[in-house]
């Protein structure tokens, strides 16, 4: 039985799997933020991560009790993510998922790093292969960078303890995967912005 994705009317978000969406933040007025919470709890989503440092919407979702909100916002400066945090993240969003009928929004600002490269840790803490996690996340996510994917593959190395090989091969693979789908970052984050992101 296949398990159809959702689609999303105005929130800046889009669905990974079926419970699984990837996005960029809320918009700042509060009205439109509303009307954009709604869209995705119309769409079914149950549970917001919300790797931002610089803001949070604890506020915005306290109107929708439906939906659990965590924060865990860190950087987006290119720094190293400590394997704590995505052991934290993808902790929560599994249990999250073990709900009948959950689905996960993680999201940062634009939806470029942080937001996808939570996500990516989501996929590869369900099982999921490296490559084709990336590249589920970038089909439906063309502007998902995923800068911290190398930092998530390092936590889950870790967390399942593979061999030095295994870590190798992943590592290249996902190398070899990043100099075939190049990004222009600066072209994306300058549309983004102006565009009122």
């Amino acid at each position: 039985m296949s398990l159809s994705i959702p689609r999303l009317r105005l929130a800046n978000a889009d669905f990974a799997t079926h419970n699984l969406a990837i996005g960029g933040d809320l918009p700042f007025d509060n009205l439109l933020a509303a009307e954009h919470a709604a869209d995705l709890v119309d769409a079914g989503i149950t549970h917001v991560l919300d790797a931002r440092q610089e803001a949070e919407d604890f506020e915005l979702w306290s109107l929708f009790p439906e939906v659990t909100y965590r924060w865990d916002g860190i950087e987006d400066a290119g720094q190293r993510v400590p394997g704590a945090w995505f052991e934290g993240i993808a902790g929560w969003a599994l249990a999250a998922m073990e709900e009948p009928g959950a689905k996960v929004l993680t999201h940062c600002h634009m939806g470029i790093n942080r937001g996808p490269s939570a996500g990516l840790a989501v996929l590869l803490a369900l099982g999921w292969d490296v490559l084709e996690a990336i590249d589920a996340i970038r089909r439906v996510r063309p502007v998902a960078n995923v800068w911290y994917a190398e930092d998530a593959l390092a936590w889950h190395h870790q967390r399942i303890g593979a061999d030095s090989e295994r870590r190798r091969s992943d590592r290249n693979r996902l190398a070899a995967w990043r100099r075939d789908h190049p990004l222009d970052l600066v072209r994306i984050v300058a549309e983004r912005r102006a565009d009122g992101e």
